[in-house]
């Protein structure tokens, strides 16, 4: 998802979720903050390496691909963006047990991962909540992608095709993707831009949903594609349903967080929540934009009646390197990096618990006292 839904829809979904004003900015500013936090901010903040929650570009261009880097890499993606489904899920055919762990990371909503995700946030700091709702939303708008690199699961076939609205139903039109990073997404002509094409089962090419581009990312597009995973079988995907059962989903998962339900269940939206908005989240995700922000932004001031600032990233490190030592945890950035901490060290362990050691291992931040991520490498008991 891009920053639009991260922000301004998260803002959105914690005001209907009876959160202040104040304290839902807190939400979203999380949640935004989840694909900012790399390593290269957090050096220079002389912060804790170990909780950054996304590699910037350049870092992944660095990245190693041998068995330690892989499951940095992994740990990082599949914690935050691309949330394991079912970490004992079988393949449709007989396989190897190396394809078999990819496999097994696959992301798709409501999984147990995902319970114990929110679960993880309750009682905790809003800087938490923000995280989950972050993976929360990813969930959906990156199914069946993984958070590791493999060509086997993510690479799909190079024919996308878009389904538009038309009538009382859809038309077609093929896509074109190119790789040039630094041009915007045509929407009108349908040229996207996407990672390069790699052979190689390691190549970061391979990460998540880089070959499909942005695609997953666009709250407004409908497509059928190839996907690898699938036996290159046809798929659909339509994110407008997806990002509005991810949004009645993180509305119910935030009256969870605040006490209105005892427990977190799956498969739960709060619909009732949505019916008062239901033509303005029409309206928002249906509609073709590069940036939804406007639109999401005023909806958020009409449901608050707040004026909704946007996320100030200086401010948040001012913050932080302007705090004394010992009170650099009560800072937006610090208790950022404790939820963060947290959820990384749940989903490894999770992952090497079942039985794959794709990811790695990590120290358990939460029973043997966070606090360690100061003295203590990831990874490292």
């Amino acid at each position: 998802m891009n920053s639009d839904f991260h922000y301004y829809a998260t803002y959105c979904a914690a005001v209907l979720a009876g959160y202040s004003h104040q304290d839902s900015l807190v939400i979203s500013a999380a949640d935004v903050f989840t694909d900012s936090c790399s390593r290269t901010l957090l050096s220079k903040l002389k912060a804790p390496q170990s909780a950054a929650t996304t590699q910037l570009k350049l870092e992944l261009m660095d990245a190693h691909t041998d068995t330690s880097g892989l499951q940095d890499i992994t740990r990082i993606w599949s914690s935050f963006h691309f949330l394991p489904y079912d970490l004992s899920a079988e393949p449709p055919q007989r396989t190897s047990k190396r394809y078999k762990a990819k496999y097994r990371l696959i992301c798709q909503p409501n999984g147990k991962l995902l319970k114990q995700t929110v679960k993880l946030a309750k009682g905790k700091s809003l800087e938490a909540a923000g995280i989950a709702m972050h993976v929360l939303a990813d969930t959906w708008a990156h199914r069946h992608f993984a958070g590791t690199p493999s060509l086997v699961i993510n690479n799909p076939y190079n024919e996308f095709v878009e389904l538009i609205p038309e009538g009382n139903g859809f038309s077609e039109r093929m896509l074109t993707f190119r790789h040039s990073p630094s041009a915007p997404d045509d929407l009108e002509r349908g040229i996207y831009t996407c990672s390069l094409y790699s052979n190689s089962e390691k190549s970061i090419m391979n990460l998540g949903h880089g070959r499909a581009g942005h695609l997953p990312d666009y709250c407004f597009i409908r497509y059928q594609y190839l996907p690898a995973w699938g036996n290159y079988k046809e798929y659909v995907k339509d994110n407008p349903s997806d990002y509005r059962y991810a949004f009645a989903q993180m509305i119910y998962a935030m009256k969870y967080l605040r006490g209105v339900h005892t427990d977190f269940e799956l498969k739960k939206y709060d619909w009732k929540a949505v019916a008062g908005i239901e033509k303005d989240l029409h309206d928002i995700l249906e509609k073709q934009q590069l940036d939804a922000s406007d639109d999401w932004r005023a909806l958020g001031e009409r449901l608050s009646g707040k004026t909704i600032k946007p996320f100030d990233m200086e401010a948040v490190q001012q913050e932080y390197l302007s705090a004394e030592a010992d009170k650099k945890d009560n800072t937006f950035l610090g208790s950022f990096i404790l939820a963060a901490l947290a959820q990384k060290s749940m989903v490894t362990n999770q992952i090497f618990a079942s039985g794959n050691k794709l990811a790695g291992r990590s120290i358990e931040y939460v029973r043997r006292g966070i606090r360690l991520a100061r003295t203590i490498k990831e990874g490292k008991k």
